[in-house]
């Protein structure tokens, strides 16, 4: 393949410093309408009765579906090489999942 065509096939993705040092988040919540998916991931701090959304993603339905499969491959991958995740089910609502209408949490 000439460089002419492996340049085309390049995607050029720029990252800030600030984006690249990330957000903590330890629940999300999923909500969706007919013609999108929002997830909010949010940072619930142990005592503390309220959380915050420390980041809002709004996704059309194909691409929420790419990436939940890109997440369960890449979820496989993980266990292949590490073990199994093991899902802990105390009472911290950042570990639970429950879905409600148009509404998950995880």
């Amino acid at each position: 393949m000439t460089d002419n065509k492996m340049d085309k096939n390049k995607l050029n993705i720029e990252l800030s410093d600030e984006v690249a040092e990330g957000q903590y988040s330890n629940m999300a919540i999923i909500t969706h309408s007919h013609a999108e998916f929002i997830v909010d991931f949010v940072k619930m701090m142990p005592g503390v009765p309220k959380g915050k959304v420390k980041s809002r993603i709004i996704l059309t339905p194909e691409h929420a579906k790419r990436l939940y499969k890109a997440l369960a491959e890449n979820l496989k991958k993980f266990e292949a090489q590490h073990g199994p995740i093991k899902e802990s089910g105390g009472g911290d609502p950042g570990m639970q999942f429950s879905m409600g209408g148009p509404t998950a949490m995880a």
